[in-house]
């Protein structure tokens, strides 16, 4: 592929616009026809990955030297939010891959890159595995798995929650607490081959998103070799990988995708008995208008965010200093989604209740706000800091 630039960060806004340039056809043709298809039928998009991957975007903040684009956290925020504007599904598998693909890049050993990095440039797909169900979205951070060391390897037994590609990765980015720590607070990450015995995924059925297969995983006896223990603390690979911003960027493109429906809708729509355009009323005008200004105001800040991740990257510094602005940009991000969505459902009527692209996107919409943080959760957070009050993050406070 033609590299954008040799520099990094990319700040340009052409180089950003070249970025999509390159990745609209493969969307438009590959990604868009498949969306209804994985909605009905929840098919997991893996054919819509591979597309990607072979044109490199499966690769897109890995270093040139394994094959990857080298785009940072600028090219994933391109990617992600085209690809959301036409499947969530695929977005969200999207961007939690390009998170456990960060998770080797930048906290894994040179031995790990060697063997791990160029499988994601061929098409191998990874995923994050950090949640349980013992400890809910209110702990997401906060596992009671924990990995035993057996003196040759690890064994891992645990009942992780909404892992997004879930008995469909190539490989897992597993968090357990520590070997033989009684330190909830140390955990460890390890690399799974997603094909090892004992890893058993159950059915997702849900009201949207239906193709990312984010159901509970269950890793039964699974034997790690000490090789694929990443050296790295896991709260830093969890926090550090970008994963969130990629997330985020998915949802920007979903609230772009409902109000690009929306607008064909609404131009190409005329009632007959005064011949008027619904273009021609005010209020489905000002509607629309209230979306594009939300999305106009938080597309700024994504790309704000990226710039600024990828500057820390390029100084070898910790991402962490950014945590809690991503968090509220999550908030943001998400319910944009579900504004815009309902705002569609509204425009088109009823034509927008019935089965087809409007009521998708809506269901969709909605797969945002419960995902760990929860809204809820990250506005108790969000003003805690504000506050200067404790988090209770590994305590429960007094």
């Amino acid at each position: 592929m033609t590299n954008i630039s040799k520099d990094r960060p990319v700040y340009s806004p052409s180089s950003i616009e070249k970025m999509r340039a390159m990745i609209k056809p493969i969307i438009e043709e590959k990604i868009k026809p498949n969306a209804e298809m994985i909605d009905k039928t929840g098919q997991f998009p893996r054919e819509n990955l591979l597309y990607l991957a072979r044109e490199g975007w499966n690769s897109v903040t890995i270093p040139r030297e394994w094959g990857g684009l080298d785009f940072g956290y600028v090219g994933l925020s391109v990617a992600a939010e085209e690809i959301g504007k036409v499947d969530a599904s695929t977005g969200l598998v999207y961007a939690m891959h390009v998170g456990a693909v960060q998770a080797i890049n930048i906290f894994g050993s040179q031995s790990q890159k060697e063997r791990w990095l160029p499988k994601v440039r061929g098409g191998y797909l990874g995923t994050l595995s950090i949640s349980e169900k013992a400890t809910g979205g209110r702990h997401v951070w906060y596992n009671r798995s924990q990995a035993k060391d057996n003196g040759t390897e690890y064994i891992i037994n645990a009942q992780k929650s909404f892992t997004t590609s879930g008995g469909q990765a190539d490989f897992y980015i597993v968090q357990t607490r520590t070997a033989g720590s009684r330190d909830p607070k140390e955990h460890s990450s390890f690399i799974v081959d997603g094909h090892k015995d004992g890893i058993i995924a159950k059915p997702w059925k849900a009201l949207g998103v239906r193709g990312n297969h984010s159901g509970p995983l269950t890793f039964e006896n699974v034997r790690v070799s000490y090789q694929d223990l990443l050296p790295a603390d896991g709260l830093d690979v969890l926090n550090g990988t970008g994963v969130a911003i990629g997330l985020n960027a998915v949802w920007l493109g979903v609230a772009e995708g409902a109000l690009d429906a929306a607008v064909a809708h609404t131009t190409r729509t005329i009632h007959r008995d005064f011949n008027k355009s619904l273009a021609d009323y005010g209020v489905i005008r000002q509607k629309l208008a209230e979306v594009k200004i939300r999305i106009t105001g938080l597309r700024a800040w994504q790309f704000d965010l990226a710039r600024r991740l990828d500057e820390l990257r390029a100084l070898n510094e910790s991402s962490l200093s950014l945590a809690s602005e991503i968090k509220e940009q999550k908030v943001q991000a998400t319910e944009l989604a579900d504004f815009a969505a309902r705002v569609a459902m509204d425009v088109a009527g009823g034509f927008g209740y019935i089965e087809g692209t409007f009521e998708r996107i809506y269901r969709d919409a909605r797969g945002g706000i419960p995902m760990a943080p929860s809204n809820n959760i990250a506005r108790e957070q969000i003003g805690k800091e504000l506050l200067g009050l404790p988090l209770e993050l590994w305590e429960e406070g007094k």
